[in-house]
């Protein structure tokens, strides 16, 4: 369907090096961060503070790609499959868009079908934690535990060797979170677009996520979305289609972290 420009394991290789010889804070007793920023409006970058950005810039993790190119990345969280992902992944093959599925361990142990759908098809598989903890919680091992057991899972239920990116649970995370991950090369990924979207027995209509979607829609945006979500299921065809028509394209998260570093 397309190609991502290199491969996930040359891209976070490159992450992994700069990373390396990132001169860090000490991160033993950092205290937790949750993320968030404010929503763009009006096609405006998002504006995350001055504080988010030196946390991620200096741990080499990403929420936001170029603003002054109009590429939107999308991205799935994917805790439990609710009857949507078929629809979803009906839409992005048909309009040629790649997208990234972060996704925890309870979706690979009951949803294999549509995670080796999900490879099939070129998108890419995000790791989201086996269990979904809060990361800021548990000791240095117990974090790689989770990225591990997520990634052997994958594995032996996809042949995928392992992942690269991560989205921890809840967006809750730490300085020392970020350095358990890098030093065994994963990339932490963010998102500067969302809503409230997982509400499973809420009765909005596609309208709402479109809404949501196109009063948000700006250059380099990381859109998050929820797959257990009917109305975003529905709204996505039409959302595509439009922000095509408004002149954007669609890259994968290895295109935005490759030109994020190459800036």
């Amino acid at each position: 369907m397309w190609k991502h420009h290199i491969s996930g394991l040359t891209l976070c290789a490159i992450v992994f090096a700069i990373a390396f010889y990132l001169v860090k804070p000490d991160v033993a007793n950092a205290q937790a961060y949750y993320w968030g920023f404010t929503k763009s409006k009006d096609g405006m970058p998002v504006d995350a503070g001055a504080n988010f950005e030196e946390l991620l810039k200096n741990n080499g993790a990403f929420y936001r790609g170029d603003p002054n190119k109009k590429i939107i990345y999308l991205t799935f969280d994917s805790g439990f499959e609710n009857g949507h992902t078929k629809a979803i992944l009906d839409t992005l093959k048909e309009e040629e868009v790649p997208a990234t599925f972060f996704l925890a361990g309870h979706y690979l142990e009951s949803a294999s079908d549509l995670v080796k759908r999900m490879i099939d098809e070129g998108h890419i598989i995000g790791n989201h934690t086996y269990g979904h903890p809060d990361l800021s919680k548990l000791s240095d091992q117990e974090i790689l535990n989770e990225l591990q057991k997520f990634d052997k899972r994958l594995k032996e239920t996809t042949g995928l060797k392992r992942t690269y990116y991560v989205r921890p649970p809840k967006g809750i995370f730490t300085e020392r979170v970020f350095d358990v991950g890098n030093k065994h090369g994963y990339t932490y990924i963010f998102w500067d677009t969302a809503f409230v979207d997982w509400n499973t027995d809420s009765s909005v209509g596609w309208e709402y996520a479109y809404d949501e979607l196109m009063n948000q829609l700006h250059p380099g945006a990381v859109i998050l979305l929820h797959t257990i979500a009917k109305h975003n299921a529905d709204a996505l065809p039409k959302f595509i289609k439009d922000a095509k028509k408004e002149g954007y394209t669609f890259g994968s998260l290895d295109d935005l972290v490759m030109d994020q570093l190459l800036q």
